[in-house]
Parts: structure tokens; sequence; C-alpha cells
């Protein structure tokens, strides 16, 4: 059964979906079976791999019209695609029944297929979102290392503790990853320090740098191991995901 995470934080900008393509094109990398599903509205995801729209998205899926159909973006890394279309998904669902349980449901006919299912939620705490939690065994929160990224970090855990109360007991914040780090920056590492505080041992150790070649990347509708695998990005998210396998390990083996 595979390891369910999502990766959350209603900031626009904080690398989230960055996070989400690498985490999964690194986990390939280390001979691990993933899975990415794309479920912001903005479709940030399914762009950044050139995936062109497909006849079914995982909108068609919440609505019920039909199972999770992946697209395979090379071997080992599949997507669930997203289009702008979800973005009406929350007014359409709002009287179904079990509405926040839509996503688990559908995730029980493939999660056998899979070591990791990363999903790329939206920046919202929504009904979208809320179907993440409800599906996930790990929240893990991408933070820009900014002043402003440390605003409505409070709201979050308030957020996930309120969903592992009423919806998922087996729910757990697994992780704080730190993007666009510049260790030159006073900045920067005053707000490791604060999250580090805030935080303690959820903090990844590995910190995503400031990296040109991970904005690049998307350009050529690619991750950032296609792209340029000896690049500070590659190595930044080799090491997360290393960390990630090791934190997990007990379930994947399980």
């Amino acid at each position: 059964m595979a390891v369910v995470i999502s990766l959350l934080n209603h900031k626009g900008g904080v690398g989230k979906t960055t996070s989400a393509i690498n985490i999964g094109a690194g986990m390939v990398e280390l001979g691990k079976r993933c899975l990415l599903i794309d479920l912001d509205p903005q479709a940030n995801l399914t762009v950044s791999l050139g995936i062109s729209r497909q006849k079914y998205t995982i909108y068609e899926s919440l609505r019920g019209e039909s199972d999770l159909v992946p697209y395979t973006a090379k071997d080992g890394l599949d997507i669930i695609t997203s289009t702008l279309d979800l973005s009406g998904a929350e007014m359409e669902l709002i009287n179904e029944a079990g509405r926040e349980y839509i996503l688990r449901e559908l995730l029980t006919t493939v999660d056998d297929d899979y070591d990791y299912v990363i999903i790329d939620c939206p920046p919202s705490l929504g009904l979208l979102t809320l179907n993440a939690l409800t599906s996930s065994r790990y929240v893990y929160i991408p933070l820009q290392t900014e002043f402003l990224a440390l605003q409505g970090l409070a709201k979050i855990k308030q957020v996930i503790d309120k969903v592992k109360l009423r919806l998922n007991k087996k729910l757990e914040l697994g992780g704080v990853i730190a993007t666009m780090y510049d260790s030159r920056k006073v900045l920067n590492r005053d707000v490791v320090e604060t999250i580090k505080k805030y935080f303690g041992q959820k903090v990844f150790n590995t910190f995503i740098r400031d990296n040109v070649a991970l904005a690049e990347a998307p350009a050529q509708r690619q991750d950032i191991f296609e792209y340029n695998k000896r690049s500070p990005g590659a190595k930044d998210y080799l090491a997360l995901c290393k960390e990630i396998i090791e934190r997990t390990k007990l379930e994947v083996e399980a």
C-alpha cells in the first residue's frame, strides 16, 4: 500500500508544485514507483510536465464520471492530471454525501500499484484540500524561507489538527520543507531558525537551495533530473527524497 503525502501551503509561490514534481521524479531515481495527483485547478503540475488536456482528469474522477486514470510521464512516474474545470468542483460537490472522502475512495483502486502518492494541493483550505488531507498519511509543508511565508502557519496547523480529529485519525504533519534557501542571506537563516523552533525535528535537514535550474525545468516541460541532473536543485531533491524514504521506511516495507 502506498504512503500518501499531501503538499500543502495556502500561500502561493512557495515551491509546492516544484516540490511535488521533483519529489516524484526523485523517488523514481531511487527506484520507487510514484503517483502524482494534481489537485490544483490551475493545473500547474500538469502544465509543467507538458501534458495536454486528457479525456479523464481528477475533475471527472471526483464527479464520479471515471476511476482515476493515470498518465505515464516516464517509467515509474504516473500523473493524475488536472484541468481548469476543477475550479468548479467545490460548488458542484457541496451537496454530495461523504464529499470529504471521495478522493480516498478513488485511491483504494490504485494505491497498491505505487510506493508513494504525492498530492499537490491547491493554495486554499477548501473541499479539495480536505479531500487531500482525508486521503493522506502525512502532510508536508513547503515553506519559502522569507518572512511573509511564516504568516498563516498556525492556521495550517489548526486545519491539520481538525482533520485529524474529525476525518482522518492517521493524519500527521510529517515534515516542513525549506525552499528557495540562500545561506548567504541572513533573513533566510533567521527564518529557518524560526521554523525549527516552531516545528522542531519536523523540519527536513535538506534545504532546497534557490537554483535557476528549478525555474527553467518547467519551461522545458521536464523535471529537474531530466533537465539538469547535476544541478544543485537535483542534488537537493534527491537528498530530500532519501530523507522521506528514511522517515517512511517502516510503512513502505509493510
